[in-house]
C-alpha cells in the first residue's frame, strides 16, 4: 500500500543538525527536478526580499520564510515527519506509534511536495516554505515542473498494491495515477453525516485518522474494495461505489459527525 499524503503550510523548525544530502533522500529519480526547484528557491530568496515573498505569496508577517529558505543548503535537516506539522499530521501523531507502526509508516507513506516533488517520512530535509502553486520565474509552475519526472518514478514506487490517495487538489496536479495504477487507487472524501457536505478542518485530522487506523491495525488493503471494509472493520462510516469505467479511481466517502 502507498499512502499519498499533502504537506502542511506550517512546519517545524529545523534548528541546527546535519545539513540536507540531496543524494540520501527517496525516489532518485526527481533528483535533477529537486536540484533545479532547490537551487531557483535559494537564489530567489538570497536576493530581492519583496520579490520573493511575491513569488511565494507570503505575507508581511511571513518575512522570515524568504530568510529560512535562502539558507536551506546549510540548515538542519530532519525527518520529514517531524518537519511537517499541522491538523492532518497532528492527527496521525507518528511519534506515538509503536515500532511496528512506525516501520509500515516509513515504507508506506509518502508526502507530496512543491521543493523535493515526494519524501518518505523518513527523508532528512529542511524545513521550507514553497506551495505546490507557486510559479518560480525560472521553473514556472511547480506542479508542470514535476508532472513529467513524476510519471517516470511514481508507478514505479506504486508498485502492484493499493494507491491511497489523501492529497490536495494543488498536490494531486503533480502527478495523477493513470491506467492500472489509477484502477487501483482510492482517493477520499471526508462529509458531514447529516447534511452530506464537504467538511473543511476535520477533512485533515479525519485523513490523519484514517492513517493512523490503517498502520496501527497492521491492515493493508490490497485493492480499493479490500480498503473500504478495512475502513468499515476499523469503525470509519464509509460509502463507496466501483468506478463505472476500467482505470478509473475508486472515490470513497468517509461521514463523519464532527465538522469543526
Amino acid at each position: 500500500m502507498l499512502v499519498l499524503l499533502p504537506p502542511s503550510e506550517g512546519k517545524a523548525a529545523s534548528g541546527r543538525g546535519v545539513p540536507l544530502k540531496p543524494e540520501s533522500l527517496s525516489l532518485p529519480g526527481l533528483a535533477a527536478a529537486r536540484e533545479a526547484a532547490l537551487a531557483e528557491l535559494v537564489d530567489l530568496c538570497a536576493g530581492d526580499e519583496d520579490k520573493a515573498r511575491e513569488v511565494l505569496g507570503l505575507s508581511e508577517g511571513l518575512r522570515g520564510e524568504v530568510a529560512k529558505n535562502a539558507q536551506l543548503w546549510t540548515a538542519g535537516a530532519w525527518p520529514a515527519g517531524e518537519i511537517y506539522t499541522g491538523v492532518l499530521y497532528d492527527a496521525l501523531d507518528l511519534a506515538s506509534l509503536d515500532a511496528a507502526a512506525k516501520r509500515r509508516a516509513a515504507a508506506s507513506l509518502l508526502v507530496f511536495s512543491g521543493l523535493w516533488g515526494a519524501v518518505r517520512v523518513t527523508d532528512r530535509i529542511p524545513s521550507y516554505r514553497l506551495s505546490m502553486g507557486v510559479k518560480l520565474p525560472g521553473l514556472g509552475a511547480l506542479s508542470g515542473h514535476w508532472r513529467a519526472p513524476m510519471a517516470q518514478v511514481l508507478p514505479e514506487a506504486a508498485g502492484d498494491g493499493l494507491v491511497l490517495d489523501l492529497r490536495s487538489a494543488a498536490y494531486a496536479a503533480a502527478w495523477k495515477p493513470k491506467g492500472e495504477v489509477a484502477g487501483r487507487t482510492a482517493t477520499v472524501r471526508v462529509l458531514h453525516a447529516p447534511t452530506r457536505k464537504v467538511v473543511s478542518h476535520f477533512n485533515k485530522a479525519t485523513k490523519g485518522r484514517i492513517v493512523r487506523s490503517l498502520l496501527t491495525a497492521g491492515t493493508v488493503p490490497e485493492d480499493p474494495a479490500g480498503l473500504v471494509e478495512a475502513l468499515r472493520d476499523l469503525g470509519h462510516e464509509v460509502e463507496a461505489a466501483a468506478p463505472a469505467r476500467a482505470g478509473s479511481a475508486w472515490a470513497l466517502d468517509v461521514l463523519v459527525d464532527e465538522v469543526h
